[in-house]
């Protein structure tokens, strides 16, 4: 073996694994050398999960990232030679309505995001796997470019490492487990081994099911948790004898019974001549923390490998011998079964990204086979420039706050994350039932009285209507429908299109308590924030202002959405709940970057908001302030700040609207909140939640949503979001903002879509929710831009005010045109759409009370 390096440019944790090889691979492929790789175990890994992983590969999804990682992954391990494209079954079981309907939405997601998955009818299903009892489904779907990795995932790890070091730029060391991490003025300065110290200019944590622990050695926790996952084999089965194939038949997935099947081909390849039939469990999945993790010398057959206990998997087996009668017929291969430990997430995706707290230290864990190049690929990118390919921001480790790396929340969320692996199908906005009630408003007791139908973001518990408003619904009933799809029923609560018409008549507050809020201060505060914006913030005049601005990546693209309030002596940045922890992290990084004296500080809990919106909202808001002359028009222009007294409590009132109505944001310390709360409340105003604001109103007024609608992808003018007039000051992303502006046009444009009829084949109303694919009517395919973007809804919502279904969408230029007729594609139906508005035009505006259809 070489001599131990005392010094790298980068060290990798996790070598061994599929994704630690990736990243290596792609590093070098991206220029960087003096790579050195480490793993507690063999090169490639013979104890992690790559170890004994099952290899699957199906590509369709219902988020874009995981979808484009998957057809990455597929590619690489393609263009390898190690890839299996025998395609893949995903069935609905006869009476198993739910699971069809999942199966529909599938291909809904498949649609818009760009695979090749379709329905397949039971007697197609026979054909494909002929195993299956055709009498037992009622259909299913059918994508044929999933498959399997072969032999093995790990070989393809193996061959990564091989390829690297004999590149020269990667040194790679078995059995030589990181012992501690060295840490210096909050940057990553090497890692500690039984071999010796290597320094290093960046430390990358691939560990898999050991991640946490190395997290640990920093002072820092990882959302995921190692849960058990039943593999069992039954044979012999020799259908593919003499084939030379490691696997025969499509890959099959049972979800509804949560679970899948696969053939092993050829009983002379790697584990040829079986059936593998393998299970997640719903009921009480079997987490193990890694600290609780056997080392290799203790554990009878791997660390990431447990013993099975056959009554685990009794029930769901007996099920799936009613669908594939062989595995009663084959010998159950007791010797070959075991539980696989597989990482969960607590947040539903990977954590990947630099660490919170070290600068230089990378995290890239929770990631599956089937995605593990993909992530190389992003991670080697986001190394390199600062950004990816495809948005990041459901994935970056930044975006947690610290209550979601508490041990006790990552255990509650990574229990109820593995029931729902496979089973059932998880709804768009389906809450969760763990690790809640984390944070309150000062006048939550006074919603829970008034029925508060609550969901949560960012801990905050928030109301999304009231039962307490029900009576509304006697007023406008007429106007908002009844959702008789229970689907489209779901986490909805018809009272709050009920209260959207009454703010719109009248008045009402919001709580928008789950603001998170950053004051930035010191010497080069200004300047940061100029640095960072691309709207002016520099300037005496922009004192006592509001300034709505965005943060540019450096290719000009579009990563934050927030507010600046410019003080005499600070910024205070007002930004979305599930944005805000990531552009604080961006925001210190970059100052610490570009050598800004400033001081940045989380003071999100320490104040709170109420929203006050309508056509009454100033003469209500004058029964309780203290000078009620100074809420005026003339005294108080739009978006100005201005502090008022609200029962003897001091509040900074801010004059802007997220739903289209005059009124303000009233911003206050928590303590204060309760008594300004009741105050409102006294002069007859009504609560209206959170659905008002953040879907019906917003979506009514064409506003865009980060990280829904404005993503890394698209840039600020796509967006329709850039200002006339760039600013002289320079800031990030301005070279390639110029650019874009000097095109004749953009590639694509948001556009705001009006659904014309939802009615579906039964005669039903539909309200959609989630993703749906843009389509030409014409061609029936979905709308592709120059640079290969597809169209999908970015946000969808009912607009009682005009009394249709809106939605969101980039649209290529050649069908960015309002009165363009298209359709949309909600659970394999196909509704016309109309474009309403190319760019940010609202479709309700209250100043002049016409309602646009």
């Amino acid at each position: 073996m070489a001599e131990f390096p005392k010094k790298a440019k980068v060290v990798i944790i996790g070598l061994g694994g599929i994704v630690g090889a990736s990243i290596a691979h792609h590093l070098v492929e991206r220029g960087w050398d003096d790579i050195v790789g480490i793993d507690k175990s063999g090169i490639p890994t013979d104890i992690g999960s790559t170890a004994h992983a099952s290899d699957f590969c199906y590509t369709t999804a219902h988020d874009y990232l995981t979808v484009w990682t998957t057809q990455y992954s597929i590619d690489f391990f393609e263009k390898m030679g190690h890839y299996a494209r025998v395609g893949g079954l995903e069935v609905a079981r006869k009476g198993d309505d739910a699971w069809m309907l999942e199966i529909k939405r599938k291909l809904m997601s498949a649609r818009a995001f760009g695979t090749r998955a379709h329905y397949v009818s039971p007697e197609e299903i026979k054909k494909l796997f002929p195993l299956i009892e055709q009498d037992q489904v009622m259909g299913g779907m059918f994508d044929p470019d999933a498959g399997l990795v072969i032999p093995r995932s790990q070989t393809v790890a193996g061959k990564l490492v091989d390829a690297a070091e004999k590149s020269g730029k990667v040194r790679a060391f078995a059995n030589t487990p990181a012992q501690s991490l060295i840490v210096e003025n909050g940057r990553i300065k090497g890692v500690v081994t039984h071999r010796g110290t290597i320094e290093a200019d960046h430390v990358v944590v691939a560990a898999g099911l050991w991640g946490r622990v190395i997290a640990e050695m920093v002072g820092e926790d990882l959302p995921v948790m190692p849960v058990d996952h039943p593999l069992t084999f039954f044979g012999p089965f020799n259908e593919f004898e003499g084939t030379g194939k490691e696997i025969g038949y499509p890959l099959l997935r049972d979800q509804g019974n949560s679970a899948y099947m696969r053939d092993t081909g050829d009983p002379k390849t790697t584990e040829g001549g079986q059936i593998e039939w393998g299970y997640y469990e719903t009921e009480d999945p079997r987490l193990c923390h890694p600290r609780d993790l056997l080392e290799k010398h203790e554990a009878r057959l791997s660390p990431s490998q447990r013993d099975l206990d056959m009554e685990q998997i009794l029930e769901p087996l007996e099920r799936a011998i009613e669908l594939t009668p062989i595995l009663g017929e084959l010998g159950y291969n007791e010797s070959h079964s075991f539980n696989g430990l597989l990482q969960v997430s607590a947040s539903g995706g990977a954590s990947c990204g630099e660490s919170q707290k070290v600068r230089g230290l990378w995290y890239c864990v929770g990631i599956w086979v089937k995605d593990g190049p993909g992530y190389g690929k992003l991670l080697a990118d986001w190394m390199t420039d600062g950004r990816t390919v495809v948005d990041h921001s459901s994935i970056d480790y930044s975006r947690f706050y610290p209550y979601q790396l508490t041990e006790d929340y990552i255990e509650a969320r990574t229990r109820e994350a593995a029931q729902k692996i496979y089973f059932p199908a998880v709804h768009p906005r389906e809450p969760f039932a763990f690790g809640r009630n984390i944070r309150r408003s000062p006048f939550y007791e006074r919603e829970v009285e008034l029925g508060g139908y609550f969901m949560e973001l960012g801990g905050w518990e928030r109301a999304h209507g009231y039962a307490a408003n029900e009576h509304l619904l006697e007023k406008y009933g007429d106007r908002v429908p009844v959702r008789a799809n229970e689907w489209d029923n779901r986490h909805f609560w018809r009272v709050s299109n009920a209260e959207h018409l009454a703010m719109s008549e009248d008045c009402g507050i919001v709580n928008l308590s789950h603001f998170a809020m950053y004051d930035v201060e010191g010497p080069d505060h200004v300047a940061l924030m100029e640095w960072l914006c691309a709207a002016r913030i520099g300037g005496d005049g922009n004192i006592g202002k509001g300034i709505y601005t965005h943060f540019l990546d450096d290719e000009g693209m579009v990563r934050a959405d927030l507010t600046v309030i410019r003080m005499a002596d600070r910024c205070r940045v007002i930004d979305g709940a599930d944005a805000g922890p990531r552009d604080y992290h961006y925001m210190r990084r970059v100052a610490q970057d570009k050598g800004f004296d400033v001081t940045i500080t989380d003071v999100t809990e320490k104040f709170i908001t109420i929203g006050i919106w309508g056509p009454n909202a100033r003469a209500n808001l004058q029964k309780v302030v203290e000078d009620p002359d100074g809420l005026s028009p003339e005294n108080f222009p739009f978006a100005a700040i201005k502090p008022i007294r609200i029962a003897g409590k001091e509040v900074s009132a801010f004059r802007i609207s997220y739903v289209g109505e005059q009124g303000w944001e009233l911003h206050m310390r928590y303590e204060d909140g309760l008594a300004v709360w009741d105050a409102l409340r006294s002069t007859g105003v009504i609560a209206v939640g959170v659905e008002t604001y953040a879907n019906s109103r917003r979506m009514e007024k064409s506003l865009r949503l980060q990280n829904g609608d404005l993503l890394t992808q698209y840039n600020l003018l796509e967006a329709d979001l850039a200002r006339p007039k760039v600013k002289d000051a320079d800031f990030r992303g301005k070279a390639r903002h110029l650019e874009y502006k000097a095109r004749p046009h953009q590639p694509a444009m948001l556009c705001t879509l009006v659904l014309t009829d939802t009615t579906d084949s039964s005669g039903t109303a539909r309200y959609p929710v989630g993703i749906m694919p843009v389509v030409d009517p014409e061609t029936g395919e979905t709308l592709v831009d120059s640079l290969g973007r597809r169209s999908y809804t970015t946000s969808v919502a009912f607009g009682p005010t005009i009394g249709k279904n809106i939605a969101l969408a980039y649209l290529p230029h050649e069908y960015a045109q309002e009165g363009r007729k298209l359709a949309v594609e909600y659970f394999t139906e196909r509704f016309p759409a109309e474009v309403a508005a190319v760019g940010y035009k609202p479709l309700y505006d209250p100043e002049n009370l016409k309602p646009r259809s």
